[in-house]
């Protein structure tokens, strides 16, 4: 307790006990004596003075009490108990539990020292009175009283002193708590980034500076008061991103919310968070502008579009050079001077042989070219990796080689284009069988995975897991980082562009796709597409 508030109720006790003594003596005590008349009147009287000279001191000039005021207050009460006791018979007194009163005040206002001595204080007074003063009362009673001042005095002592410390300890606890809430409310206000807080309800409960000048609202005029719709329609999106993070109790970890033309047609980046409290969860949600960053990063993704497309380009003339040189020669032999028939024939096969190979290197560019999402439907994913089973199994490349795939009995469907959705699972297992070779076999899965199940950095609404692994030689440290690169292949006649395709079709379905190298023990891809799209999540 506040030294302050106990003053106040020792003041308070102090002016009771006074004038209760006082009306006593005039009114109830049967035979008054002028002595006890007098004496109660000085009771009430010194009391009454120091009282008012007390609250003088500590409210009107508003100085701190130190410990010479409080052992002052302290020893007039014990002082004033003792007068009460001697009025009212001394050790046949029925007053005496009022030194209690007096060495509990002591114990909470003092420290351990003072309290003991407060209490030795109040049993020599007690003494003084009941022994000295008036020999004929009762010493048995007077020692048990004696005794029990004592215990008293220890017991409060202790718990008085551990009450003080205790309430150091509180006080100083709730400064820093108070010191911690003005730091990060200056905090708050001086970050760059939106901050708002909901209750369980979509009541507004804090919005930062920063908030207000994204949103283009004033915080007080809010504070309390529904207002998601408000959100929406100054950022949509926002109050119906904070709601469903209210109503799933999940954290959304990224969210890009287009301001409208009104507000400059910009681009806000939002996050939410949940917190926990009774009832209903709060949310928070921190927002910030991207709009520079955006088209920063538009640019950014622009340059490596053309800077991809001319790597493209000079990979494409590559692959078409050496054939049309090939062409090139042997007609340029063809139609020169005479040559035997069996190089006419071994010329003229050359040429078939490079158009062929001009021609599939094409059409394979081709695909690779338009490899986007054209449609969403729901796609049966089971059953298209096993028509692309069954295709590859028919290609000349897999003779001898043999494919294990077995169907989950539950079903699995993503949503995407069912068409590149093939042609990406007919890449995958024709690369892995060409690879396994003859004798060689391949593993084909497909199935549910959880989210906890997925590799570190990957994030997706109800994943399903490709996994197709072969017997071949594995891949080499050195090729791995260039595998998904146009026109790059390890295998001798390979165009390069098999799981280039794969990877931009994973991408298109805002999937991610893995390699375990596994060097002279094959080689294991794994592809995770999300079931639904994120729109939908």
């Amino acid at each position: 307790m506040h030294p302050l508030r106990t003053l106040r109720w020792l003041y308070f006790g102090r002016l009771t006990v006074a004038a209760g003594v006082f009306a006593g003596a005039l009114l109830v005590w049967p035979r008054i004596t002028p002595s006890t008349s007098l004496t109660a009147t000085l009771i009430l009287l010194l009391s009454v003075a120091f009282t008012v000279g007390s609250l003088w001191y500590t409210y009107m000039l508003e100085r701190q009490p130190g410990h010479g005021f409080m052992y002052a207050q302290v020893v007039f009460d014990a002082l004033l108990v003792t007068a009460v006791v001697h009025v009212t018979g001394g050790a046949r007194s029925e007053f005496p539990p009022l030194y209690i009163l007096v060495i509990a005040t002591g114990a909470l206002l003092l420290p351990m020292p003072g309290g003991a001595l407060i209490g030795a204080l109040a049993s020599a007074l007690y003494v003084a009175d009941a022994l000295l003063l008036q020999p004929d009362a009762a010493p048995r009673a007077a020692l048990l009283q004696i005794v029990l001042f004592v215990v008293m005095a220890v017991v409060t002592g202790a718990l008085g002193d551990r009450l003080r410390r205790t309430g150091t300890a509180l006080g100083l606890a709730e400064s820093e708590l108070h010191q911690m809430r003005l730091d990060l409310g200056e905090i708050l206000r001086g970050i760059d980034s939106g901050l708002v807080t909901t209750d369980g309800g979509g009541r507004l409960v804090y919005l930062n500076g920063a908030g207000e000048r994204l949103l283009g609202l004033v915080e007080r005029e809010w504070r309390g008061l529904p207002i998601v719709e408000e959100l929406d329609r100054r950022a949509p999106g926002l109050g119906r991103l904070i709601m469903a993070t209210l109503s799933s109790g999940v954290a959304r970890e990224r969210y890009e919310i287009r301001l409208p033309r009104s507000r400059g047609s910009g681009m806000l980046g939002a996050r939410t968070t949940v917190l926990e409290r009774k009832g209903a969860p709060w949310v928070t949600a921190v927002f910030q502008d991207i709009t520079q960053s955006k088209r920063v990063e538009e640019l950014k993704r622009r340059a490596e579009r053309l800077e991809a497309v001319a790597e493209l380009g000079a990979s494409l003339a590559h692959e078409i050079k050496n054939p049309l040189a090939s062409i090139r020669s042997a007609t340029e032999q063809l139609t020169g001077g005479k040559i035997q028939v069996e190089d006419r024939d071994v010329l003229r096969s050359l040429v078939l042989s490079e158009s062929d190979r001009l021609s599939r290197l094409l059409t394979e560019f081709m695909e690779f070219s338009r490899v986007e999402v054209r449609r969403r439907e729901q796609v049966d994913l089971a059953g298209l990796a096993m028509n692309a089973v069954g295709l590859v199994s028919q290609h000349p490349d897999s003779q001898g080689c043999r494919i294990d795939f077995e169907p989950p009995t539950d079903g699995v469907s993503v949503e995407g284009d069912a068409d590149l959705l093939h042609r990406a699972l007919f890449n995958l297992i024709l690369n892995a069988v060409q690879h396994a070779g003859v004798d060689g076999s391949v593993r084909v899965e497909v199935g549910r995975v959880l989210e906890s199940q997925l590799p570190a950095g990957v994030r997706l609404p109800a994943p399903v897991r490709i996994a197709v692994a072969d017997t071949g030689p594995g891949i080499a440290a050195e090729d791995l980082p260039r595998l998904f690169d146009p026109f790059f292949s390890t295998r001798r006649g390979g165009t390069g562009l098999g799981l280039a395709l794969v990877h931009r079709a994973v991408e298109a379905h805002n999937g991610a796709i893995f390699v375990e190298p596994g060097t002279g023990e094959g080689a294991s891809f794994q592809v995770f597409l999300p079931s639904q799209s994120e729109s939908r999540a």
